[in-house]
């Protein structure tokens, strides 16, 4: 069965020793020790997500924009 590619986003934070790289289509999250592991690791994630309940139609992709605050004077 030939299957098509699907984009989705991906979010990576450096937290401690790990990556955690989340998608922001779907609440799938994943880690790794290097920010090519954490991808890895969530594109695992996301195939097996949908593995189990299937894609009926495609997540819609999130708007990014930047957000800028001003935070009190310590």
């Amino acid at each position: 069965m030939m299957t098509s590619p699907v984009r989705l986003t991906a979010a990576i934070t450096h937290e401690g020793r790990w990556f955690v790289a989340r998608c922001l289509e779907v609440e799938v999250t994943s880690q790794g020790e290097s920010l090519d592991q954490a991808l890895a690791n969530l594109r695992e994630a996301l195939e097996l997500y949908f593995e189990d309940g299937g894609l009926t139609e495609l997540p819609e992709t999130p708007i990014l924009a930047p957000v800028t605050i001003h935070l009190p004077p310590s």
